[in-house]
């Protein structure tokens, strides 16, 4: 059996059509062992605390949200909690399955939380894998509203003016108003018969939601109607059988100044014109993560957890690491003078931007890392897998 079979299943995908992909049938990639390093920089935890049993081995994205001078974080098993920014000290905490145990998730075998936390407009956002999506009151916590989506909810709502909008597992971008939790309106994409599992988080501008779809393209729906102005793929799926088809688009598109930056799996990282859609320039590139940016320069973590700087301006690639090669990267950050990514075994990596040398490194917790890093107010927050929730700075 082919190696990328053990690998595509590491990644989190539906796995139904894996089924006959035993274990013990295939190759696994070797996990680079964690290299040894003379540090520059020393990070330090400035405080953590916990929120429910975190996600375990399930797929997911929850990641902090910082705003309005509290951390925002939940779990899969239906935690919900507000921290003080500055101290870390709780201010509040929900469980999902005592507010909507004997309601919307009735029939579901507990919260499931997979998508969020998205704050804006004192609300608190997140939703989960039953389709409940949940509008909380960010200062007490205290439902103020929820509604069902299309679909099982993977990635982080987006808010834009009166408007939030999720990206279902269907393939659905289901639209609610920002006050009410009314539905607005629903965008259809296709689905392939194989996708990764998971979801891009739409981005807004101009009028528009962007987002990534399953089929390999970036399409722009139009936040008043629903309709879509353009559809454009960033990769062609290729090849003789459903894997080497697949080409999702599982990241939130980058919007900068009139362009936009997005990347496939299987397939191409692409820079396209904002308004029409028309690629500028196309490199090949392999990622279901996260872009980030800072100046001309573009910062991507591949599907073997390589990490690359790339010259936004033309896709020129600037400098490569492959000294994580499989650790299970998240989606990279840029803190200061570095891209900081975090790992399977907890460990949060600081890698220098101009070099791509790894000068630095903290361990947050052995559970392991796995969603991307939040950047605020010169701190850095993380969640680990068995739900803790750290600051992390450096001196």
């Amino acid at each position: 059996m082919m190696s990328w079979c053990k690998t595509l299943i590491a990644c989190g995908l539906v796995v139904g059509a894996l089924a006959g992909c035993a274990s013990s049938d295939v190759d696994e990639a070797p996990v680079s062992p964690l290299p040894d390093i003379t540090p520059t920089v020393h990070p330090d935890v400035v405080w953590d605390d916990s929120v429910g049993d975190g996600v375990g081995d399930y797929y997911s994205r929850l990641h902090p949200a910082i705003r309005y001078g509290k951390i925002f974080v939940a779990s899969r098993d239906g935690k919900v909690a507000a921290f003080d920014e500055k101290s870390g000290d709780e201010l509040w905490k929900v469980d999902f399955n005592d507010l909507f145990g004997d309601g919307p998730l009735k029939e579901t075998k507990g919260a499931r939380l997979a998508a969020g936390i998205t704050v804006a407009q004192n609300k608190v956002f997140v939703g989960g894998e039953s389709g409940l999506l949940v509008a909380l009151d960010v200062e007490t916590g205290k439902p103020i509203w929820h509604s069902l989506a299309s679909g099982e909810l993977l990635s982080a709502p987006t808010v834009a003016e009166d408007t939030v909008v999720v990206n279902c597992s269907t393939g659905a971008l289901d639209a609610f108003n920002v006050d009410t939790g009314a539905k607005l309106w629903t965008y259809e994409s296709t689905l392939p018969n194989l996708t990764l599992r998971g979801t891009g988080s739409a981005a807004y501008a101009e009028g528009g939601f962007f987002v990534g779809t399953a089929d390999g393209k970036v399409a722009v729906v139009v936040k008043a109607s629903g309709q879509a102005a353009w559809e454009q793929p960033i990769y062609v799926p290729k090849g003789g059988n459903e894997f080497s088809r697949m080409a999702d688009v599982d990241m939130t598109p980058l919007l900068i100044g009139s362009n936009i930056y997005a990347v496939s799996y299987n397939g191409n990282l692409v820079s396209m014109e904002l308004r029409s859609g028309r690629v500028v320039w196309s490199r090949k590139y392999s990622s279901f993560h996260e872009l980030a940016e800072s100046g001309v320069d573009l910062y991507l973590v591949d599907d073997h957890s390589n990490v690359y700087a790339v010259d936004r301006r033309n896709g020129l690639e600037l400098w490569s690491n492959s000294e994580l090669a499989n650790r299970q990267l998240t989606s990279p950050a840029v803190y200061r003078g570095y891209v900081v990514v975090g790992d399977f075994e907890g460990y949060l990596h600081f890698i220098d931007r101009e070099s791509g040398k790894i000068v630095g490194r903290v361990k947050v917790d052995g559970s392991g890392l796995f969603s991307q890093p939040q950047v605020a107010d010169d701190k850095i927050y993380v969640q680990t897998r068995d739900g803790k929730v750290a600051a992390i700075s450096l001196p």
